[in-house]
């Protein structure tokens, strides 16, 4: 176990100023090998407090392959390769740990389905490193009959299971009947949260919870046995929790009440009385010092708006503040009906701490409201620097409220300044903002609400609209492909080329007509992203996805740009979107 998760960035590729200081994961080398029809592609990490040069030597067999170091790629193929060979990468001081290839382009992750319930398949997952040997970790939230806030009916108990890479399970949390299943209500958090290398996982319990000791999760004289649902399978009274847990057992380490409650007269605080806003819950990350994270908890968007941020220290939760935008509406001056179906983070104004976009508001560092555009709740949005042309990151969001005078907007992310803003007088329920387009300069925008692609600017370039999903990282280029379902896709200046799609392996995505992956990011390997799905034909595994596309660029790992990180660390939140760099790369 490492004493401290602390690193100092010397490498200022992605954190520069202030955000030099932050506490960041100690990652390994993360090198990975598949065998191709080429032979075996091989890749691995640059840390960020390491030189943009720093050779590399590939050895396999102990032997060395390079004739000279390698200076410019963090990537190799060895054309001569089996699958029977075992590879390390070295540089000065340092030797990656030694893996065999995979045989196929995917890795497949075996899980321990519940078998209470043949419903069961692997949902939101997320990512961390539970046991301090820098590698990452996989947590895996397993739901079953889940509804939506809006529609009636039980749900069966939803799961948290760990798993490393080999699929070796670390630890299973039941969370009890007592917590609904559905994408509004559990939003787990996993981060090491107090920097001693090992990430935690947090997200709200209840009476029945059991960790991953087998010991029930109880406050005070609170009843383990008791059951708070109703008829209809809501859970509208009883107690509510905010739990911490240790990321190696699964053992609780400290719980408190969920703040804030959900209060006895719910049509008067939240807006109705059957639980559709007052259970509508969003978490998130954010280095409110600039230095250390801290774990936000939040409560409604629909209406009344509350977040409360916590720091954990010595074991317990300590509270920073709370926001609370109160009961009466006031778009302009609240974060009140603002709230997104899920939020961002990120230093918006450029003060070395971060602040969280919540939809049409954004709260500062200090627990105030930062500005509300009063534009209103949305299902999608992108943090970014989107335009390098301006100081500072830039925030694009589509609008459900309607009419709506900038129903698609691109904002400063920083002051609410409207940069871009298009009347809408439908839910405008899907838009993506993603740099496909190499011959402009900074991102394109595209939403359901017509089919132009526009440039950063705001130009149409294309009434050709694409996918309006996720992006990622996958061929080797500094743009972005498009990742949706389980196709990736790359633009062509007036539509998309299919790269690949993964229905061919037999992998799904998940979240219905959302069809997110359970989870993309930067996992291992070198920049560019993993693809998590789960195999339709056996729910009881996942199917982990990696590039084997050469790229002659160079980059750190985006796990350690501070806005990537903590999107992957949100990415499960009610309506999943994609991570996304806090710097600029496109050419």
């Amino acid at each position: 176990m490492k004493n401290t998760a602390i690193l100092l960035f010397c490498c200022l590729t992605f954190l520069s100023g202030k955000a030099a200081n932050r506490q960041m994961e100690q990652l390994d080398r993360g090198l990975v090998a598949v065998k191709t029809t080429d032979g075996v592609f091989l890749s691995w990490r640059l840390l960020s407090d390491e030189p943009q040069n720093l050779p590399f030597n590939i050895y396999k067999n102990g032997n060395l392959l390079n004739a000279k170091p390698i200076t410019e790629t963090t990537n190799w193929i060895d054309k001569d390769g089996t699958i029977s060979d075992e590879y390390v990468v070295k540089t000065a001081g340092n030797t990656s740990k030694a893996v065999k290839p995979w045989e196929n382009p995917y890795k497949i992750i075996q899980l321990n389905r519940p078998d209470t319930i043949e419903d069961y398949v692997p949902n939101d997952c997320s990512a961390g490193d539970l046991d301090g040997d820098g590698d990452y970790e996989i947590v895996v939230k397993w739901n079953a009959r889940s509804h939506d806030n809006s529609h009636n009916g039980p749900t069966d108990n939803v799961f948290l299971d760990a798993y490393k890479l080999d699929g070796t399970q670390l630890w299973r949390i039941d969370l009890g009947k007592n917590i609904r299943a559905g994408a509004h209500y559990t939003q787990f958090m996993v981060y090491d949260l107090d920097g001693d290398g090992i990430a935690e996982i947090a997200c709200k319990t209840a009476p029945g919870t059991i960790d991953g000791k087998g010991k029930a999760v109880v406050l005070g004289n609170d009843d383990p046995q008791a059951d708070y649902r109703n008829e209809n399978g809501h859970i509208l009274f009883g107690p509510e929790y905010l739990t911490v847990f240790n990321g190696t057992t699964g053992a609780e380490i400290t719980t408190i009440p969920y703040n804030p409650p959900r209060g006895n007269d719910l049509k008067r605080v939240w807006g109705d009385d059957h639980g559709n806003r007052s259970d509508r819950y969003l978490a998130c990350i954010a280095y409110l010092d600039g230095v250390h994270p801290s774990l936000v908890m939040c409560r409604g968007y629909y209406t009344r708006a509350v977040l409360a941020a916590y720091d954990f220290k010595n074991g317990k939760l300590q509270e920073r503040w709370v926001y609370d935008s109160g009961i009466e509406r006031d778009t302009h001056h609240t974060a009140f009906g603002q709230g997104n179906h899920s939020l961002a983070v990120g230093d918006v104004d450029g003060d070395g701490f971060d602040e969280i976009s919540y939809g049409g508001a954004a709260i500062d560092h200090d627990g105030t409201l930062l500005y509300s555009t009063g534009l209103g709740h949305g299902d999608a949005h992108h943090l970014s620097d989107l335009d390098p042309d301006r100081p500072g990151l830039e925030f694009f969001q589509v609008h459900e409220t309607k009419p709506n005078p900038a129903g698609v907007e691109l904002r400063a992310a920083g002051t609410g300044e409207l940069l871009f803003g298009r009347p809408t007088t439908i839910d405008v329920g899907r838009g993506l903002a993603a740099d496909i387009d190499p011959n402009h300069r900074g991102f394109e925008f595209w939403s359901i609400a017509s089919d132009s692609v526009y440039t950063i600017k705001g130009e149409v370039i294309s009434t050709n609209r694409p996918s309006v999903n996720f992006r990622i990282y996958w061929d080797g280029d500094l743009q972005d492909e498009l990742l949706d379902g389980t196709k990736i896709s790359k633009w062509n200046g007036n539509g998309t080329d299919l790269l690949v799609d993964f229905k061919q392996f037999g992998a799904a995505s998940i979240n219905g007509s959302k069809q997110t992956p359970n989870l993309q990011a930067d996992l291992f390997g070198d920049w560019r992203e993993e693809v998590i799905l789960y195999n339709r034909e056996n729910p009881s595994q996942l199917m982990l996805f990696t590039t084997t596309i050469p790229t002659a660029y160079r980059l750190p790992t985006l796990m350690h740009d501070p806005v990537y990180r903590l999107s992957v660390a949100w990415q499960n939140v009610a309506y999943n979107q994609p991570p996304h760099l806090g710097v600029y790369i496109g050419k």
